[in-house]
């Protein structure tokens, strides 16, 4: 089996490295793609050893499992691109936040009647072996393909299957998660720092808080409300803190984020199930379309270091008098 990733971005970059510590599938059987080579997540994989190309279609013709690890906006523009190279072995598995398996598949059927499609919602945490996936299985995908695409998940942390309509709401609990985690951390630090913990120190804790208080939650059957009980003593300093938390609106800031990252997505879901784009999002399809060509440079575009774009001449860092 082999496996290609079409971008190569963050989530590549963690699968990739997550199944090569997991033994699941050797370096030389991977492959990924990208239109920029100087990416950091793109060097990474190269240090790795991962194939990389330039071409998606080199990619699609040395896979089996082939991940879809681009922006939501660019997945139609990636289905027509390889769609015409999609054989019966290809199991395709899109990770883009708010694209339909139906839209995939609509797209993949003007090529052919039944192409093998399934969704996952995953997390960064894959590269150290602690993600946490779910994945629903396309109309046309079998049994065997559900099997081995969590048998490739759960090598590098929890998977398990769902039904698709779950997967937006899953983007913002799970997918999203490792963002709340790290701010709670950087929070937490400072929180030491202002105190007059060293920051390497108050960092290094916090996590470490973080990380116990879920590995007991997990080989516990106890609510997660009974366990934070259980560190409050009666007039204590624990239950002072939670007084404050509480005061500040902890909880319902925690379900408003959830909500608004799966909303969001559901804009993203609306928005490519309409083969609709923002401006936005346009300009930059277009602009990496047009550096992919041989001999056009960033510069010869227009684009430089501070951010000037092809569609706007003027300099944003200078003033008008």
């Amino acid at each position: 089996m082999s496996v290609g990733f079409i971008g190569a971005g963050q989530v590549a970059h963690a699968l990739a490295r997550g199944f090569i510590a997991a033994g699941v599938i050797a370096t030389h059987r991977i492959t990924a793609s990208s239109p920029g080579t100087d990416r950091p997540t793109v060097q990474g994989l190269r240090k790795l050893g991962v194939n990389f190309t330039t071409s998606n279609k080199e990619t699609v013709s040395k896979s089996d499992v082939l991940f879809l690890t681009v922006k939501p906006h660019i997945i139609p523009f990636v289905l027509d691109e390889i769609g015409p190279d999609i054989e019966d072995r290809h199991l395709i598995v899109s990770c883009a936040a708010g694209v339909t398996i139906s839209s995939i598949e609509k797209k993949l059927q003007q090529y052919r009647a039944d192409p093998k499609v399934m969704r996952c919602m995953t997390n960064t945490p894959v590269v150290v072996r602690e993600g946490a996936t779910v994945y629903a299985t396309g109309t046309y995908a079998e049994v065997e393909d559900g099997k081995l695409l969590e048998q490739l998940m759960a090598s590098v942390g929890y998977c398990t299957e769902v039904e698709e309509d779950l997967i937006d709401a899953v983007t913002g609990l799970s997918g999203s998660g490792p963002a709340y985690a790290f701010t709670a951390v950087d929070a937490l630090a400072d929180g030491g720092v202002k105190m007059g913990l060293p920051r390497r120190l108050a960092i290094r804790l916090g996590a470490q808080a973080l990380l116990g208080a879920a590995k007991m939650l997990l080989d516990s059957d106890q609510h997660p409300g009974q366990l934070k009980d259980n560190v409050c003593s009666p007039g204590g300093a624990t239950i002072h803190a939670l007084h404050v938390m509480e005061s500040g609106g902890f909880r319902s800031l925690l379900i408003n984020a959830v909500e608004a990252s799966c909303v969001r997505t559901r804009e993203l879901q609306f928005l490519a199930d309409q083969e609709k784009i923002s401006p936005a999002a346009i300009k930059k399809t277009t602009l990496d379309k047009v550096l992919q060509q041989p001999g056009v440079t960033a510069e010869g575009v227009g684009v430089r270091s501070h951010g000037i774009s092809m569609f706007n001449s003027s300099n944003p860092r200078t003033k008008k008098k």
